[in-house]
């Protein structure tokens, strides 16, 4: 068991210095040891705010060059598989923001490292640290709605500003501990060439990963529809879904909740046993079973709020050897790259596409 985490940041913008690095520099049992991210004044910024010790523009440095127990990265997703395998091909844990990669197959690569090397590969998915979310993973894990025949997975975000290139303050809307040092970066959302995809990569990633994490299923096929109203990349993404073991189910996800209002994620798994009710806007938890058992849970209405501290969290606890509990593991985070790269595919070629 290690007493203080040495942790290191690939990628240092908006997310990272509004979340991820106020919490763990808040914690006594964290070395904020290194942190790389282009532009030399604004990587002494990061240095000087949360003193880290080692500051370097090239990550190639930082994973030769500072001694580290873990590595946060928080770069543009595109670059998420490259960082992520350098690290994990340095002996490092891993926490890999969302979507872990933009490719299924970079994603399965990820995965397949962590595994071979025996290291922690986590994605900071926060509703998955809800108490009621949590108690949601137990029921399906006890065979609550017995075998998934049908799922339907749905979010809606206040992100429209940020995906059509916008300058967005989403601070209070996201949740982040803290105002960053930076804002969002609108080129890495909102263009094409730079994202490669829009709110299925920003969002939806999310959501399925939830989707995943609870069900243990994993897509064999998607068909999806797509539209972008006013931006270069997608707002609105319609996905229909064909799951290995032959359940089916719909994925939705809209950028254009508007400002001021919550974000919302609603999960509906059907059984042949019963089904399960999963809203994190409204915060419910229900579970009914065609037997007459069932669960209700008396939530609070703010319940469902985003956790923001849960999986830096878990991340420290899983390096120092504290737990061996992974609530957001890369395993669902994968299964969720695999629709998405499907459904972009689908997208483009108006047909069905294969996992």
């Amino acid at each position: 068991m290690t007493d203080k985490v040495r942790l290191g940041f690939i990628g240092a913008g908006w997310w990272a210095t509004s979340n991820h690095m106020p919490i763990l520099a808040a914690r006594d049992d964290v070395d904020l040891a290194g942190v790389c991210r282009l532009g030399a004044r604004e990587l002494q910024q990061v240095q000087e705010r949360f003193g880290f010790s080692y500051a370097t523009e090239d990550y190639r440095d930082l994973l030769a060059n500072c001694e580290l127990d873990g590595v946060v990265v928080a770069s543009p997703h595109p670059l998420h598989h490259e960082h992520a395998l350098a690290a994990l091909d340095a002996g490092l844990h891993v926490m890999c923001e969302k979507p872990m990669t933009t490719r299924a197959a970079h994603a399965r690569q990820l995965v397949e490292r962590a595994g071979e090397k025996g290291l922690h590969l986590l994605v900071p998915y926060g509703w998955h640290y809800k108490p009621f979310v949590q108690r949601a993973k137990e029921l399906m894990e006890g065979g609550g709605v017995g075998a998934v025949e049908y799922v339907l997975c749905h979010m809606a975000s206040p992100i429209r500003p940020l995906l059509s290139g916008d300058e967005a303050d989403l601070d209070e809307e996201s949740g982040g501990s803290e105002s960053g040092i930076f804002g969002p970066d609108p080129s890495t959302w909102a263009d094409p060439a730079r994202a490669e995809g829009g709110y299925g990569h920003a969002q939806v990633s999310h959501s399925s990963g939830l989707l995943f994490w609870l069900t243990g299923l994993r897509a064999a096929s998607v068909f999806a529809v797509m539209s972008g109203p006013g931006a270069e990349v997608e707002l609105y993404d319609a996905m229909t879904v064909r799951f290995e073991g032959g359940a089916v189910g719909s994925l939705s996800g809209a950028g254009n909740v508007p400002a001021g209002h919550g974000f919302q994620v609603d999960l509906r798994i059907f059984g042949d046993e019963g089904m399960l009710l999963l809203d994190c806007e409204r915060a419910r938890l229900e579970l009914a079973r065609y037997d007459g058992g069932g669960e209700s849970l008396d939530l609070d209405p703010g319940a469902g709020a985003y956790e923001c501290s849960g999986p830096p969290a878990n991340f420290v606890d899983l390096v120092a050897g504290r737990t061996g509990v992974n609530h957001a593991p890369g395993e669902a985070a994968m299964r969720g790259v695999e629709v998405l790269d499907a459904a972009y595919r689908s997208a483009l070629s108006g047909r069905e596409e294969r996992v």
